[in-house]
C-alpha cells in the first residue's frame, strides 16, 4: 500500500515548490482522518520564540495526569525530510509516548525547508529545549526524541547541547534516523533494501534543499564526523528493510566509540518509521513498549548508565518470540541480515 500510495508522493516531493505544497496538504489531510487517541489530550504551545515572535507547536499530555504539573517531559521532533509533516501528522507516535510514559510531550512546529534551510530547524529545536528548562523542567528529566529527519534533528540538537555546555538531557530516542545527509551509505544499501517508500535518490535531492548554502561538513549536519563524547544514553530503533539502516548502525558505532551508552535495535522485516503503525502492527506496538521502558530507565537513573558498549536487538516479525543479539555495531552481520552472534531468548 505504501509503495503504491505514499511512495510516489515522497519520490516527487523535491521536484518543485508546488509539489512540496501539495505534499504538505496531502499528509495534513491524511493526518486529520486518523482517530484521536482517547488516552491523551492535545493543546497548543504557542510560546516558542522565532523571528516572527511565535512558533506554533503542541503539547500532547496523558489525560490521567489530572492537570498536575509533571517534573519531566519528552521533546519530540517530527520527521518528514525537513520539508513536510507537522506535529499533527505524528500524533500516532507522540500520543503513544505520552500514554505509555505518563509524561507530557512537547512537539514544536519547526520551520521547514526549502523556505527555511539549515540551521532554522535546529534553532527552533534549541528554543523548544530552552523553553522546557525555562518552565522548570530539569534537564535530567528531559528525553529528546525524533524520527527520520527529526531523528537527525534530535541527534544534532544533542550534539549542540554537549558542544555548547548546556545541560544535557537524560536520554535520546531515535526512530529510523536520517544520519548521513550525503546519502552515501543509503545509496550503497539501496541495492539490497526493500523499503517501500524511502529511496536514497530522493533523500539526496531533499538533502540539497535542507543544507542550502551551508557547509555540509558542519558538525551539526555531518553527524558521523562528530566527536560523540559526554552524550546521554541513546536508543536507536531501525527496520532491517530500510535504506537508512547502515546510517543508524554507523551512528551507534560512533557513539559507542566515543564512550557513550547506545542501544541499537534492528527490527527484522520492518520499514522506515514503522512505529507510526503502533495501533495495528504488533512489532510497532512492541517497539513503543521498548521505548517507554528506555525512557523510564534513563529518568530513574540518569547518572548510572554511562560507558557501556552499544548493542543491537533484533525482533523477528510475527514469531511470538524475540531474538536478542549483542555486538559492537561496526562488526559483521549474520546470515539473516541481523547482527552477528549471541543468544536467543524465548
Amino acid at each position: 500500500m505504501l509503495r503504491l500510495t505514499i511512495g510516489p508522493i515522497v519520490h516527487h516531493v523535491p521536484g518543485h515548490a508546488v509539489i512540496i505544497r501539495t505534499a504538505r496538504a496531502t499528509v495534513d489531510i491524511a493526518s486529520r482522518l486518523v482517530r484521536a487517541d482517547p488516552r491523551v489530550r492535545v493543546r497548543l504551545a504557542d510560546d516558542l520564540p522565532d523571528d516572527t515572535g511565535r512558533v506554533i507547536g503542541e503539547w500532547v499530555e496523558p489525560r490521567d495526569a489530572g492537570g498536575e504539573a509533571s517534573d519531566g517531559a519528552i521533546l519530540y521532533l517530527h520527521g518528514g525530510g525537513y520539508v513536510v509533516c507537522s506535529p499533527r501528522t505524528h500524533r500516532p507516535i507522540t500520543a503513544r509516548l505520552a500514554a505509555d510514559t505518563g509524561l507530557p510531550v512537547l512537539v514544536p512546529r519547526y520551520r521547514l525547508a526549502p523556505e527555511h534551510p539549515f540551521p532554522a530547524a535546529l534553532e527552533d529545536a534549541l528554543a523548544a529545549y530552552r523553553l522546557l528548562l525555562d518552565h522548570g523542567v530539569p534537564a535530567e528529566r528531559v528525553v529528546i526524541a525524533g524520527d527520520s529527519a527529526g531523528g537527525h534533528l534530535a541527534a544534532s540538537l544533542t550534539g549542540e547541547l554537549c558542544r555548547t555546555g548546556l545541560p544535557r538531557p537524560a536520554g535520546v530516542v531515535l526512530f529510523s534516523p536520517w544520519v548521513d545527509l550525503t546519502c552515501e551509505l543509503s545509496t550503497r544499501e539501496q541495492r539490497l533494501a526493500r523499503d517501500p517508500y524511502i529511496s536514497a535518490s530522493t533523500a539526496r535531492r531533499v538533502a540539497r534543499l535542507v543544507v542550502g548554502t551551508a557547509d555540509p561538513r558542519d558538525p551539526r549536519l555531518a553527524l558521523l564526523s562528530c566527536r560523540w563524547t559526554d552524550t546521554p544514553p541513546v536508543l536507536i530503533q531501525v527496520g532491517s528493510r530500510e535504506v537508512l539502516r547502515p546510517e543508524a548502525e554507523a551512528l551507534a558505532g560512533a557513539i559507542s566509540e566515543g564512550g557513550g551508552d547506545c542501544l541499537l535495535q534492528v527490527w527484522n522485516g520492518q520499514m522506515h518509521v514503522f512505529q507510526m503503525l503502533n495501533r495495528v502492527l504488533p512489532e510497532a506496538d512492541a517497539a513503543m513498549h521498548e521505548t517507554a521502558r528506555f525512557v523510564r530507565s534513563v529518568l530513574a537513573a540518569p547518572a548510572a548508565r554511562g560507558g557501556r558498549t552499544a548493542r543491537t536487538r533484533s525482533r523477528t516479525a510475527g514469531k511470538g518470540r524475540a531474538a536478542r543479539r549483542g555486538r559492537r555495531p561496526n562488526g559483521g552481520r549474520g546470515g539473516d541480515g541481523g547482527p552477528s552472534g549471541t543468544e536467543a531468548v524465548a
